[in-house]
């Protein structure tokens, strides 16, 4: 499949990333006694830790450039170009059951992904409470997190009708309810690898904020604010370096912009989909593929859409939070 070469690509550029991301994002000291090992890996967050089950054959698809079995067959392969949350599983030997296809499905995959579409800080209670209503965590349970978007983006349309000081506490709470809701989780046994938001000042949706109004600087305000929400979730979760591993998305993402052509991302501006080739309504990158780039789009660019991480990008994520979870002392 064409997708493997691109899988390996985006794995090679994780190397020399996941030292950096890891060493910023070191929760406590010493290493692991013994190597953690999970039963079981639970998704929760939004859809940037989401595979879609659409046709209900366990082959779902991503909110980010989906695999193809080839150019010519347009057979949707979940099992490549990875979401964050599923090279976690991977890594333990586990699958979700959205991406479980025949003919080598898992029986009765007991991973979970709680993670939904458009979900802000508000939603991961109910998420917990429906995994621990179903199957309550545990001590051999590795949970993944990344939530808080959304938040920025709703709180940043509420401007200039509400100030920027008022914005800012909005989103300093809900980084902080996210952080209370980690600490839940902590308190069950289960480990976190909890990841800060992008920031969302520096995706196309913040550039081209800033280019139709004239008011302020709106890509810097989109960065104030997710700057504050990972502050505040930061500040919130009790971590003593063996509870949770912790992921500088932020920090990936304003490295990629940055500085051109880090780490081989040829274009961290544009988005990679053209949603204007989607069978969808609305018009969606979950049926993005390759064969629906823009023109000269490649498997090079940073974004899928304006606000969501290509396949090259997930994946170089996920290395990074494997990494965290091999070397973090759970």
């Amino acid at each position: 499949m064409t997708v493997n070469s691109s899988e390996r690509r985006a794995l090679a550029l994780g190397a020399a990333l996941t030292a950096m991301l890891l060493v910023a994002a070191c929760g406590g000291s010493g290493e692991p006694t013994t190597r953690f090992h999970a039963s079981r890996v639970i998704a929760f967050g939004d859809e940037s830790s989401l595979i879609v089950d659409t046709r209900g054959d366990a082959n779902g698809n991503k909110y980010s450039v989906n695999a193809t079995v080839s150019s010519t067959d347009q057979t949707i392969v979940c099992t490549a170009n990875a979401v964050w949350s599923q090279s976690i599983a991977a890594f333990y030997g586990l699958v979700f059951p959205e991406c479980n296809p025949a003919p080598n499905a898992v029986a009765a995959p007991t991973s979970r992904i709680r993670a939904a579409f458009g979900a802000r800080a508000g939603d991961l209670g109910a998420q917990i409470d429906a995994q621990q209503a179903d199957s309550p965590l545990g001590p051999s349970d590795m949970t993944t997190v990344l939530i808080g978007e959304h938040d920025v983006i709703a709180e940043y349309q509420k401007y200039p009708a509400i100030g920027v000081d008022q914005l800012i506490a909005n989103v300093e709470a809900e980084g902080a309810e996210v952080g209370r809701q980690v600490n839940r989780i902590t308190d069950t046994g289960a480990k976190v690898l909890l990841s800060t938001i992008m920031d969302v000042g520096f995706s196309p949706f913040g550039t081209a904020e800033r280019l139709a109004h004239a008011d302020t600087d709106r890509a810097a305000l989109l960065s104030q604010l997710s700057q504050r929400f990972n502050a505040s979730m930061r500040a919130t979760i009790v971590n003593d370096g063996r509870k949770i591993g912790l992921i500088l998305l932020d920090e990936l993402t304003t490295s990629v912009v940055k500085f051109p052509g880090f780490q081989g991302f040829s274009n961290a501006v544009t988005p990679v989909c053209d949603l204007t080739k989607s069978a969808l309504t609305p018009p969606s990158i979950l049926d993005c593929t390759a064969q629906t780039f823009v023109a000269n789009g490649s498997t090079a660019y940073f974004w899928a859409d304006d606000l969501h991480m290509s396949a090259s990008a997930q994946i170089f994520f996920g290395t990074a939070a494997i990494s965290r979870a091999q070397n973090n002392p759970f």
